[in-house]
């Protein structure tokens, strides 16, 4: 694994290349074919501003390439997939409005190079950030787009479970949801591999995580806590997947066992460093925080205390957002 010290290393190494070919080569789409892939791969292994500086500034680099006009090429579906990964990291780092804006170029770009996996996945996250919002009637546009766009197999899975699912869910129309859900098992199971590494990629520990945060929203608490705790169990502990499931199945717990609530996110706050703690773990604390707001102070004493002297997020350039 790059380190976060090596990280620049990439980009350099793609540089110097620009540097020998400055006209462009196979040789280069090459190279921004594997940054691009080991930016996605290593997502999570990366504090979030760290990793949007460097996809930021490897997409620069090959953005000088591009002539207006032309045709889409390999090297319009690697700036296509790094504007993908920008609109993530920006949703991350709590800035709706720039995620809109990279999202919008990943599907302008994959779209006209014909990439439809790329495609959906940048309307899903589309969806994703206007769900966070607050707009679903856009939240289900996307989710509608993105779901009609994908090849069978995961891609669909994942647009059903992450963008459609939620959204319905939302919007109280439990039926659908329902359905939703049912297709992304369906092609889930029927994928010839059933998951794929990668911030791009999907998997049973990720489709969990969604199933449970759709049932708590339908208020369907004993299935979430099932789902949240499969998630969990199947995640590397300390990793963003392992902390957002805990914190959902700490959501699920807080009506019942409001101790066992009360301590999962502790746990979080010890493994995750606050730099490591993207923006969507600290509004699920804030939610957490919400649903224990009525138990005895003794249950939540620890966690708002924790939660009081958590230092505030970072934007892209390590600047506290106080």
């Amino acid at each position: 694994m790059t380190t976060d010290a090596g990280l620049p290393s990439v980009r350099e190494s793609l540089q110097l290349a620009l540097l020998a070919e400055p006209e462009g080569s196979p040789l280069v789409d090459e190279l921004a074919e594997a940054a691009a892939d080991h930016y996605h791969l290593n997502y999570s292994k990366h504090p979030v501003p760290v990793l949007f500086r460097e996809v930021r500034e490897t997409r620069t680099l090959l953005a000088g390439l591009l002539t207006p006009g032309e045709e889409g090429t390999e090297l319009h579906r690697q700036v296509g997939r790094l504007s993908g990964l920008l609109g993530n990291l920006a949703f991350h780092l709590d800035d709706p409005a720039g995620a809109r804006i990279h999202l919008g170029t990943a599907v302008a770009y994959a779209s006209r190079c014909g990439d439809a996996a790329l495609a959906a996945w940048a309307y899903g996250a589309q969806s994703m950030v206007a769900r966070s919002t607050g707009n679903l009637t856009s939240a289900f546009a996307y989710a509608e787009r993105g779901a009609a766009a994908a090849p069978g197999g995961l891609v669909r899975a994942q647009l059903h479970a992450w963008a459609l699912l939620p959204t319905l869910a939302q919007q109280g129309r439990d039926r659908e949801a329902t359905a939703a859900l049912e297709v992304a098992l369906t092609e889930l199971e029927a994928d010839p591999v059933g998951q794929a590494p990668g911030r791009f990629g999907f998997d049973e520990p990720e489709l969990a995580l969604h199933q449970a945060e759709a049932h708590l929203t339908l208020g369907r608490t004993d299935q979430a806590r099932a789902r949240a705790e499969a998630s969990a169990a199947a995640c590397t502990p300390g990793t963003p997947g392992w902390a957002a499931a805990t914190i959902v199945l700490a959501q699920a717990e807080a009506s019942e066992t409001p101790s066992d609530a009360a301590q999962r996110p502790l746990d979080v706050l010890d493994q995750v460093p606050p730099s490591r703690l993207r923006a969507t773990a600290r509004t699920r604390l804030v939610r957490l925080e919400g649903l224990l707001a009525a138990r005895p102070a003794e249950y939540v004493a620890d966690l708002r205390e924790r939660l009081r002297t958590l230092p505030p997020p970072v934007d892209a350039s390590g600047a506290a957002l106080a």
